[in-house]
């Protein structure tokens, strides 16, 4: 049992040293301030919303099931700015609550996703929050999932005339970088930005504060650690996420092609009210 505490506290301490010096790297490498997104508060956010309900507009949303895409799928629900709203995944999500009554859900097989394109047909806005992990999938699934279906996804949703499409990435994401993880990112963020969306939104938070049920302790600790630092370029809490995400959808970028990092998806998701 004293064996066990040992190694129990040694694997605590190491990781506590770990998350510490992330912290301190991400702290040195701050994201500059944004300025586009300071201003977002002033911008009449209703009557926004009421000019774009007014366009009858339709959007998708890629990963509905996940953390993200839960919270996303609520705020655009409370907001009401789409006339339709599909839910693309690999099962049928099951919802209470009258709110989501007139949800449409297309299941579909990711690892055929040609055999699907209708479901990709018909929609103004994609929004994108599909992705898993290495610890869960292994590298080759990490890959498939997180590059394969997400481009795959791209395309059919680009070629069914969908003309704004709104990617969840990550702080650091680099097509060169070393590591798996920010490189995949960067890989998918340069191949759909090559597919020519009239409109399109990449979103780069850096780690995600949200209440897992499943949490292992480490885990938890880690995320109770960057909270404290939320704000800055290193955490954001997922609903600020979910509400930049569905509030960009209503602006006029300058450019085609937009990379929000974590300050601008903070700025924008505090600007945008409710």
């Amino acid at each position: 049992m004293k064996l066990w505490d040992a190694a129990v506290g040694q694997a605590t301490g190491l990781l506590t040293v770990v998350v510490v010096v992330i912290a301190a790297a991400l702290y040195y490498f701050d994201d500059p301030e944004s300025v586009k997104y300071v201003s977002m508060a002033a911008e009449d956010m209703k009557t926004l919303e009421e000019n774009f309900r007014q366009q009858n507009k339709s959007c998708f949303i890629l990963g509905a099931s996940g953390e993200t895409g839960k919270v996303l799928l609520q705020e655009l629900l409370e907001r009401n700015i789409f006339s339709k709203i599909t839910l693309i995944g690999r099962r049928q999500l099951t919802f209470d609550g009258k709110a989501y009554e007139n949800l449409v859900q297309e299941v579909v097989d990711f690892e055929k996703l040609d055999d699907h394109a209708a479901a990709f047909q018909g929609h103004d806005v994609g929004y994108c929050c599909m992705g898993t992990t290495r610890a869960k999938a292994g590298a080759e699934g990490f890959v498939r999932v997180d590059h394969d279906y997400v481009v795959k996804s791209a395309e059919l949703a680009k070629s069914g005339g969908c003309t704004q499409f709104h990617l969840m990435s990550s702080r650091g994401a680099d097509k060169s970088s070393s590591f798996l993880y920010l490189k995949v990112k960067g890989q998918v963020e340069a191949e759909i930005e090559a597919l020519g969306f009239d409109r399109y939104s990449i979103y780069r938070p850096g780690v995600l504060l949200v209440d897992r049920q499943e949490s292992r302790p480490a885990e938890w600790m880690t995320r109770k650690f960057f909270s404290v630092f939320s704000g800055t370029s290193m955490s954001i809490p997922i609903e600020l996420v979910a509400k930049a995400m569905a509030a960009n959808a209503l602006l006029q970028p300058e450019q085609k092609t937009e990379i929000l990092e974590n300050k601008d998806i903070t700025n924008l998701g505090k600007g945008a009210g409710k």
